[in-house]
């Protein structure tokens, strides 16, 4: 098969021909329709996940069609139309066992801890615990940001964040799991403060509901009073979906008192300067979100599914495989506007 493959952190993939995966016990083999370029590629690819060994293929968000049941499978079958959590979860740790399989005591992630979805075909272990089947009239392009993005956001706003109607919800960078941060928070009835440094990715925002945009300075200068002034006060609700030490201190700054910070954005090592005076005088929660898991999925399928949620809308480019090496590369200038997935069969 076809696959984007690299040798050496932060060296340009390359596109070449990989042996096709073997579907193991519990597991199956998913023919990639469409999988999505996500900032954690890019994260993955400079070597910022010591999960990762070399050589390897990114790539974590993914929908497509069950290729091969691997032994042992039940109530899987060739011709699925399917997506999976970028965590596979084990399904039998204690965390698995309270329904928490988001944090799996022995997780495997797609494009991480193996091979992952900037391929024709992709593996999915324990099926039966992480695979989630596709309506038949969801778009393959709009199901492979399931996988990670959309959902990601679903989970850190509804779940983790605890939005409500009416109240203020910042997000800070308006990438792909901002945009839909921003269209979950809206559908539920927020008010959002979208941020971000691109005119183009605001713009998006306020087509999905944004109430106001903040245009952010690049270090991220002024951001908590511009966030604080638009919402009479401070955000009830904030998500850094972008992932940097800049919007993660604008985030918990931007806060009013009691308020929630959800860190959505993957950080570099090295730490963040927090204000943690400002946590412990106004009582702030501090609190992560890292996916969702494959059985918390039909509560978001079925707002798809009414059309009260429209990942669709957040495609903003469809390329092949030979694109994908320099529009990984091009994510350190930048996410660009909306979702760019990929189609392993397009030439």
């Amino acid at each position: 098969m076809r696959a984007v493959v690299f040798e050496e952190f932060g060296r340009l993939p390359e596109v070449r021909e990989v042996p096709v995966p073997v579907a193991p016990p519990g597991g199956v083999v998913v023919r990639v329709e469409a999988t999505g370029l996500c900032r954690s590629d890019w994260h993955g690819w400079l070597g910022h996940d010591d999960t990762i060994a070399l050589p390897h293929v990114p790539g974590h968000e993914f929908a497509g069609r069950v290729a091969e049941v691997g032994p042992g499978v039940t109530g899987r079958r060739v011709g699925d139309r399917v997506t999976a959590p970028f965590v596979c979860a084990c399904g039998s740790c204690a965390a698995c066992a309270r329904g928490d399989q988001q944090v799996c005591e022995r997780q495997e992630q797609p494009g991480f801890t193996y091979w992952g979805s900037f391929a024709q075909y992709v593996v999915v272990p324990r099926a039966e615990v992480n695979l989630v089947r596709l309506p038949d009239d969801m778009a393959f392009t709009t199901a492979a940001s399931l996988g990670c993005r959309f959902a990601t956001a679903y989970r850190a706003v509804v779940a983790r964040g605890r939005v409500r109607p009416g109240k203020w919800v910042a997000v800070l960078g308006c990438g792909g799991v901002g945009l839909s941060a921003v269209m979950i928070a809206a559908a539920c009835g927020a008010r959002v403060v979208a941020v971000d440094t691109s005119d183009r990715a605001l713009e998006l925002a306020r087509q999905f509901g944004a109430a106001v945009c903040v245009t952010a300075a690049r270090d991220g200068a002024g951001t908590a009073d511009a966030v604080r002034a638009a919402t009479d006060g401070g955000a009830h609700l904030s998500l850094d979906a972008l992932g940097s030490p800049a919007t993660c201190a604008a985030s918990v700054a931007g806060l009013r008192r009691r308020g929630r910070h959800v860190q959505v954005g993957l950080l570099p090592a090295g730490g963040v300067a927090v204000p943690m005076d400002r946590v412990v005088a106004l009582e702030l929660e501090l609190l992560g979100s890292h996916g969702m898991a494959a059985h918390a999925y039909p509560e978001m399928m079925r707002l798809v599914a009414a059309g009260t949620l429209r990942p669709d809308l957040l495609v903003g480019s469809v390329i092949g495989l030979d694109a994908t090496p320099a529009a990984l590369a091009a994510l350190s200038d930048g996410s660009g506007a909306g979702v760019t997935v990929i189609e392993p069969g397009r030439t």
